[in-house]
């Protein structure tokens, strides 16, 4: 026994399955015993075991493949001992089946048998013993049909459906397995059935049974017939099966059936049983299997025996009917393959039975009227079956019937064809007219019935485009030699289907061609000059618009000068007077031409019609029927010339370029004249302005741009769709139009045509591919580019029209680098947008946003040009747009020269009065200076070059990098610089055109080497940039040196030569100073007048000696005294050289004078003499005098730097003088100090009053302020300040102390720093003098008021009260714990600077005053919630984290250093740290706050809102309370302080302080804890050592401590010097507050002496005002008798 290993029928190939998967275990054990063996005692087991292979077929199942295997010698004897003893013996074959299917079982596929052991039956037969004589048939019998098995039914067990639950073997073991089986054998056969039962609920298991049925109809036809009665049932009763499992194999079985078993219909009834099913089925559309169940429907009815269909006409009329009706259900409406599976069976079927019954008229009209026809009406009433392939599969039967009636040889057949296809027509034009007749015609039906016509006119391309598909049953491909008859039988029975097929395709080849055979062509022809003379009816006399769309399209495919005549009639109406001759005759001789004036022209121009695209197609059809091209051309330039608008020509033009047909009719009419010379008409008007106004809709303004872009952007064959004269001229139309938009404002450019021209000229330039650019098309291109590179403020484009114009450009561009033969290095775009670029960066005026636009619209181009292959594009564009050495030298001598300033002022640049020959007037810098606009262009173009590696040529990468470079060093050196300035350099870093992104691309020897020599030649800036590199650690010093050999090449000096060396000095070592000092000195010696002003004189060289003095780098104090005295010696002989006349020659020795005498003070320690003492001074005193004479010139750089060295050097010796130690004073001249201070500082100060900040800039503030800062205390109490009192300012101060803090404090708010600063040291001075005054008045606060206040200095808290308005606007918005950085220097840092500085006087004030004053100060605070606003104010400035940034480098194991550890030093000069100013600052004050004013930051604190009481506490304890903590143990371990009576003690590691008072026998310890965040948490008091108090005593002196410690605005010292005093008092006799139980009031430190006349209890003031406010009563807290 072989069984196939493939189902062929199924195309399933099991030859190649897997093994099983662990998961899956499932046996069938198969027990064949005693099966009639002729060697009694012996049997076989046969074993199936399932290898599971799940394999996804196109049916969707699982696939399990089955092996039969039988046991042979090799298995072990025990096995056999244990399947010989599972049944007792029977005489009679028997089989068995349990299925053992474990629970994860849950698929069982298609099973096929094989034998595994041998493949050829004599191998097998000698190897099974006794199963030999087991024929086929009696095989498939044990297999399938014994009668055990059939007790119960095949038919039973088919029918049911369900999930099978199966008893499983637990144990493969041989016992265990022995004595299931026996237990399966012994259970009764009710059992068996429900088992068996429960095995066939499963769909699979049905589908691998049907399968299997399919295949022993293959291999064992003989046996099937033997067992029809039991299989036919089982097939054809399932016939309604639905499962989509089970389905395929069902029907692939069911034909297996019919085709194996010709007597199949004895066994079923086909009537009652199979056929209502079928027709149950099949009219339900398949259930949604249609596209498996009704391709087997064409091979089923033809395998049916007449009898069964008897009578024939009622069977197939019912099964077509039935087949019809599948279509209305919905599964096969909304499914397009489930609705093409029924029309191509319905078709099949059809041709079948019109074949097997052609002659019989009843079956013919049945078929065509009954069946046909009425189906065709019901697709045509149905749009969603239109779209599917009826009309195809209705050409296709007609094609074969045609061309089997014009080939066949039998006259009668030939003759019935032709009758089948007259009724057909008659039928199908008789449903076509009802629908065309109508007057409302139904859209759905008229669009049916053209489309079933084109389908019919043109069978080839219906065929091509839905080709039929071929879904066979193939019944077998290989057949063994024991099947070959019954595979005959199928073969001779099918021979007509076949031969059916056979015969069609040669026809349907042959009908694939263009030509119509004359049976049907003829009743076309006639249908459709029916329905086209029916069409026109309804339009000439009702307008119908849906016959004239049908008319459209019957004109489509039916074009003929036939269908025209009829259309026109018996119409003789003459086409117009105004025409041509050759017209008229034209329309005469051909009536489509004719039907086109008469007819189509007037209804093209119904101003009301919307769409006319259908009557464009009219017109081409009646172009079609004109005989040539010339003839067609006459026709359209006519009408182009008067009788067509816009919109149609739009249509024509349109409809030429969606069809190559449609173009080939009219490409001459395109090309011409005619239409070219109109659109540049129509070109030329709707550029005009007034354009809009004319126009009667928008609509219709619209389809005319329309129309233009259609003709610029359409191209044929790489050919423009016009003639290119035209082309050229419309584009020129669009460019003049553009230009003149820069004259419009943005309200005229949004109504104006340029958003039109936009939209044409972008379809223009994407659809160009191929064709080369005209000149005019460049030249459009370049405005359109220039209008993008501008900003809004000169081009007055809206935003919507900028971003089309950007499309625009840039598509043009990509046009223009794709095109061939690098046509684009000749592109006049190219130089021509590189010379405007070169033009605005240096001849316009830009300002900060036109050059964003411009690098924006540079970044677009050059990113485009980067697609091009050629990387010599870029270069050369570099190249064009880079300027010369001229050009960029007289840009570099535009730059404004107000970077001047702070080089020289601090000392970096020397420069002479013979630079400034000229008058010297500040440029207001309003907008960019071309020369930074120039560098950032070609910065930003080389970035973008570097993409592809571009290598410019003859160092122009390091010239434009140099260029940069001078721009930003020119930047960098404004003070102060304009806002636009400062977006310049922002909107650089955000493009990323910075040095560092710039110097990797260039050499950096060659750039240095650049640098250099430019420096050496002109100096100034280039300089300073060689000094900035080196300070960056973008070069090194060592660099530098390799490009000079030798010092003495620097000499004789020049202006570039001294500046390189002032540049260099700070980086040169000692040694290489002290040889640049030894070149200036020689030089110093030889000085005459006449070369002492100029560079290479005196001035020169003493500038370079000062260079390297400043450095530190000269400590020999012999030459410096030797200089100083040349220098004393020269204005003996010179005096009017020291500018005592104010010459303005002479102004750049003096400055370099004044240095020298500045720098010598600082670094000569040797002693002077009382000679040289007198030179500096009289000097520094005449040369303030002389720049306080010559204000007017301040305006000149070197007279404003003449002014600042003057302050310098005063500067410089009021430091001197103020920080001179013993030993230096000692070594001065006697009477030095007194003649500085009562004559030469009075008259520093006396030359300094009238300068003020609006003749000053900053920095000659800077050392005029500094000045300030030494004078003494003494010189400001015995100031001359005229009076300055404020009316109602409440003060015990004096009048000249008053005037002094009327004057000073308001300069707080200054809009300067150094005057903040200077004004604050002065004030810093004076506070701890003040509060004596309000002690001295101290008893007009006492007892008498109920909660007395003081105010600290009026002018100060007037002066904080404007101040807090101020931070109000700056900080008010932003939450507490938000850090807010102030800009250095700007207006907002110098509010919160001096409001920070006035809170620092107002605590050294309080600080300075005794403990009952700060009480009173402190309730005026607590009164004004001042310091509420500070605190708050506070933590927005202070940094999350207050570390120094150098303290990052030093060793871990040290504390970092903090601005709370670290001293605030509030130098003038010094602006290295102020990015860190205000955060330091600010936690300054909040240090001294929280040490001075502890108990109401406490108060506070506790009483603020969650989220700032964390952010507080958690910033305090991290940051603050260590700090603070320390100093406090520290102050008590190092104070002075003695106590009659109590010792104090400290322990810094713990936060303890330890008090022990004694007096007589008591004994009190007390010992106060700081907490971890200290000072907001509350302090502890514990019991220590208590020696003769009382408990209740003890507690309350305790309670008070805390109570003192906490609420008191002091030290810890100071809480315990109020608590003793308490004590003491108490034991005195002095009876405590029966209100707070204390003697001293905890905060304004009073007595209690307010007494009750009837209790005579004694009473504090402020504790009765209280107890009187909380209460709302006037009683004694005790007796509650009225309080007088």
């Amino acid at each position: 026994l072989t069984l196939p290993p493939r189902l062929e029928c199924r195309g399933i190939d099991l030859s190649s399955l897997q093994p099983p998967p662990p998961s899956f275990k499932q046996f069938i054990y198969l027990s064949l015993l005693k099966m009639g063996f002729r060697h009694v005692g012996q049997a076989v087991f046969l074993r199936w075991r399932f290898a599971l292979s799940l394999r996804l077929e196109c049916s969707g199942t699982v696939l399990t493949h089955c092996n039969l295997c039988i046991l042979s010698s090799s298995h072990s004897p025990a096995l056999a001992s244990h399947v010989a003893g599972i049944t007792g013996t029977c005489l009679h074959a028997q089989i068995i089946y349990v299925f053992l299917v474990e629970t994860e079982l849950n698929h069982v596929g298609q099973a096929g048998l094989e034998l595994l052991t041998v493949g050829d039956p004599p191998a097998l037969a000698s190897q099974s013993a006794g199963i030999a004589g087991v024929s086929h048939c009696s095989l498939a019998r044990i297999l399938f049909f014994h009668k055990n098995f059939s007790k119960f039914g095949l038919e039973t067990v088919s029918q049911h459906v369900g999930q099978a639950g199966l008893k499983r073997l637990a144990s493969n073991d041989p016992p265990a397995l022995a004595s299931q089986y026996r237990g399966f054998v012994f259970a009764s056969v009710k059992e068996k059935v429900e088992l068996i039962l429960l095995a066939f609920t499963f769909a699979l298991i049905r589908s691998a049974y049907f399968e299997l049925v399919s295949a022993l109809c293959q291999r064992i036809p003989r046996l099937m017939k033997e067992e029809a009665s039991k299989v036919s049932p089982s097939v054809l009763l399932s016939i309604d099966d639905s499962d989509p499992v089970v389905c395929p194999a069902l029907w692939e079985a069911v034909l297996y059936t019919l085709t194996t078993i010709e007597d199949c219909w004895l066994h079923v009834n086909a009537k009652k049983s199979v056929f209502p099913k079928l027709s149950t089925v099949i009219c339900e559309g398949g259930r949604g299997l249609a596209t498996v169940i009704y391709p087997y429907l064409l091979p089923f009815i033809s395998k049916l025996p007449q009898s069964i269909t008897d009578p024939k006409l009622d069977f197939f009329k019912n099964f077509l009917t039935s087949l019809v009706a599948g279509l209305s259900t919905e599964k096969t409406k909304t499914s397009s393959s489930e609705s093409s599976a029924v029309i191509s069976a319905f078709f099949e079927c059809l041709r079948f039975i019109m074949q097997q019954n052609l002659g019989e008229e009843e079956i013919e009209q049945m078929l065509v009227n009954d069946q046909l026809i009425p189906f065709i009406d019901a697709v045509l009433k149905d749009p969603g079956l239109q779209h599917g392939q009826l009309f195809n599969h209705l050409a296709e039967t007609l094609s074969s019937w045609e061309a089997k009636a014009d080939t066949e040889e039998d006259e009668k057949t030939a003759y019935n064809l032709k009758n089948v296809l007259i009724r057909f027509w008659e039928r199908l034009s008789e449903i076509c007219i009802v629908k065309i007749n109508e007057p409302e015609a139904n859209a759905e039906s008229v669009l049916g019935v053209s489309n079933l016509l084109q389908v019919l006119q043109k069978p080839k391309s219906s065929l091509k485009s839905n080709k039929k598909r071929n879904g066979k049953v193939r019944f077998a491909d290989e057949t063994p030699e024991s099947n070959k008859e019954s595979e005959k039988c199928v073969s001779s029975e099918g021979e007509n289907i076949e031969g059916w097929e056979l015969s069609m395709e040669p026809s349907l080849t042959h009908d694939s061609s263009d030509f119509l055979s004359p049976l049907r062509k003829k009743p076309l022809e006639v249908l459709v000059c029916k329905l086209a003379e029916m069409s026109i009816n309804y339009v000439n006399e009702q307008k119908s618009e849906q016959h004239l769309r049908f008319l459209s399209i019957l004109l489509d495919s039916f074009s003929s000068s036939q269908v025209f005549k009829m259309l026109l009639g018996d119409e003789k109406q003459s086409i117009g007077q105004a025409k041509p001759p050759e017209i008229v005759k034209l329309a005469q001789k051909n009536p489509a031409v004719q039907f086109l004036y008469q007819k189509l022209i007037g209804w093209l121009n119904e101003d009301q019609r919307k769409d006319s695209g259908f009557l464009v197609d009219i017109l081409y059809s009646a172009l079609g029927c004109c005989d040539n091209d010339k003839e067609r051309k006459k026709v359209l330039d006519d009408l182009t010339k008067v009788d067509l608008k816009w919109n149609s020509l739009l249509k024509i033009i349109e409809k030429a370029c969606s069809s190559s047909d449609k173009h080939a009719l009219v490409t001459s009419w395109l090309k011409g004249d005619i239409l070219g010379e109109k659109l540049v008409d129509l070109a030329d008007c709707l550029c005009n302005k007034d354009l809009k106004s004319q126009v009667s809709s928008e609509s219709h303004f619209s389809e005319r741009w329309t129309l233009l872009s259609l003709v610029l952007s359409q191209h044929v064959k790489n050919d423009y769709l016009i003639g290119d004269v035209y082309v050229e001229r419309i584009i020129v139309k669009l460019h003049e139009t553009l230009f003149k938009t820069k004259k419009l404002s943005e309200a005229e450019n949004s109504d104006s045509s340029v958003s039109f021209i936009c939209d044409v000229a972008y379809h223009y330039f994407s659809s160009a591919k191929g064709c080369l650019l005209m000149p005019s098309s460049e030249d459009l291109l370049l405005t359109l580019f220039q209008l993008c590179a501008q900003s809004k403020e000169k081009t007055h484009m809206p935003d919507f029209l900028i971003c089309k114009l950007k499309s625009t450009w840039l598509s043009g561009v990509n046009l223009l680098v794709h095109q061939t033969d690098s046509t684009y290095k000749e592109s006049t775009f190219l130089h021509l947008s590189a010379l405007w670029l070169k033009n605005q960066v240096q001849a316009s005026s830009l300002d900060i946003n036109s050059l964003q636009v411009l690098l924006s619209a540079v970044d677009d181009l050059l990113n485009t040009l980067l697609e091009s292959e050629d990387s010599y594009l870029m270069g050369v564009y570099i190249r064009s747009v880079m300027p010369n050495n001229s050009e960029w030298e007289k840009m570099r001598q535009s730059l404004p020269m107000q970077w001047l300033h702070r080089p020289l002022l601090e000392g970096r640049l020397s420069l002479n009065y013979e630079c400034f020959k000229t008058d010297f007037k500040e440029q207001d810098i309003k907008t960019l200076p071309s020369h930074l606009c120039t560098s950032a262009l070609l910065s930003k173009m080389v970035l973008i070059a570097l993409r592809k590696k571009i290598v410019l040529e003859n160092n122009e990468l390091e010239k434009i990098i140099a260029e940069l470079l001078y721009s930003l060093q020119w930047c960098e050196e404004l003070d102060n610089p304009p806002v636009f300035l400062t977006g310049f350099c922002e909107t650089l870093q955000k493009m990323n055109i910075t040095y560092d992104n710039l110097r990797v691309l260039g050499n950096t020897s060659g750039l240095l080497q650049l640098l250099f020599n430019r420096s050496r030649e002109h100096g100034t800036l280039w300089s300073l940039i060689i000094a900035k590199l080196i300070l960056s650690r973008s070069i090194s010093s060592d660099e530098v040196k390799l490009h000079y050999k030798r010092k003495e090449g620097f000499f004789p000096l020049t202006e570039g030569n001294l500046h390189t060396i002032q540049s260099l000095c700070p980086f040169l070592s000692k040694e290489e100073k002290k040889e640049f000092s030894a070149q200036c000195i020689p030089a110093l010696f030889a000085w005459t007048k006449k070369d002492l002003c100029s560079t290479n004189g005196g001035f020169g060289h003493l500038a370079i000696f000062n260079s390297c003095l400043q450095t530190r780098s000269i400590d020999d104090g012999e030459l410096l005294h030797g200089i100083l005295k040349i220098i004393i010696s020269w204005k003996k002989e010179h005096e009017d050289i020291f500018l005592f006349t104010a010459s303005p020659e002479i102004l750049g020795v003096n400055i370099e004078i004044i240095r020298f005498l500045s720098l010598f003070l600082k670094y000569c320690s040797s002693p002077l003499a009382e000679s040289e003492w007198d030179f500096i001074m009289c000097s520094m005193l005449a040369w303030l005098e002389t720049a306080s004479e010559n204000q007017a010139l301040y305006s000149v750089p070197l007279v404003q730097l003449f002014a600042c060295v003057s302050c310098d050097l005063a500067c410089d010796l009021s430091a001197f003088f103020d920080s001179a130690s013993l030993d230096t004073i000692s070594s001065l001249p006697v009477n030095l100090i007194s003649e500085w201070k009562e004559f030469f500082s009075q008259g520093i100060h006396r030359e300094n009053k009238d300068m003020s900040e609006t003749s000053f800039q900053n920095a000659v503030l800077k050392p005029m302020c500094e000045t300030l800062t030494y004078i003494s205390k003494e010189q400001l109490l015995s100031h001359k300040l005229p009076a300055r009192l404020v009316a109602d300012q409440k003060t015990n101060l004096p009048e000249y102390l008053q005037t002094l803090l009327n004057t000073l404090a308001p300069l707080l708010l200054f809009r300067a720093r150094p005057v903040q600063i200077a004004v604050y040291h002065m004030l810093y001075k004076l506070m701890p003098e003040l509060p004596q005054y309000d002690q001295d008045n101290l008893k007009s606060y006492g007892d008498e008021e109920e909660e007395p206040a003081l105010s600290p200095p009026a002018a100060l808290m007037s002066l904080l009260s404007t101040q807090e308005d101020l931070l109000e606007n700056v900080l008010g918005c932003i939450p507490v714990g938000q850090i807010v950085t102030i800009k250095p220097l700007s207006e907002d840092f110098c509010y919160v600077l001096g409001y920070l500085l006035t809170w620092k006087l107002i605590l050294t004030f309080f600080k300075a005053a005794s403990s009952q004053l700060r009480a009173l100060y402190s309730m005026y605070l607590r009164k004004t919630k001042s310091l509420n606003k500070l605190l708050y104010h506070l933590f927005r400035l202070m940094p999350e984290n207050p570390t120094y940034a150098e303290t990052a480098i030093e060793v871990p194991n040290k504390d970092p250093k903090t601005f709370f550890t670290e001293e605030l030093q509030l130098s003038i000069r010094e602006t290295a740290t102020l990015p860190y100013h205000i955060p330091h600052l600010a936690c300054s004050v909040y240090h001294m706050t929280l040490k001075d004013l502890p108990a109401m930051v406490r108060l506070w604190w506790n009483s603020s809102e969650k989220r700032v009481f964390n952010i507080v506490d958690r910033f305090t304890s991290k940051y603050v309370s260590n700090v603070l903590s320390f100093q406090e143990i520290s102050s008590v371990q190092t104070s002075t302080q003695l106590f009659n009576g109590m010792t104090v003690k400290a322990r810094a590691t713990t936060r303890e302080v330890m008090a022990t008072y004694t007096i007589e026998d008591i004994v009190i310890e007390l010992i106060i804890q700081l907490p971890s965040n200290y000072p907001l948490g509350s302090i502890t008091v514990e019991s220590g050592k208590r020696v003769g108090v009382a408990v209740q005593q003890w507690r309350n002196w305790m309670l008070q401590l805390s109570t003192y410690l906490t609420h008191q605005n002091g030290s810890i010292m100071e809480g315990l010097a109020l608590w003793k005093n308490n004590v003491d008092k108490r034991f005195e006799g002095v009876e405590d507050c029966m209100i707070c139980f204390s003697v001293i009031h905890g905060f304004n430190y009073s007595l209690p002496k307010k007494a009750c006349r009837t209790c005579k209890k004694k009473f504090h003031s402020a504790c009765l005002y209280k107890w009187f406010t909380s209460s709302n009563k006037s009683t004694c807290p005790l007796c509650r008798e009225t309080f007088f």
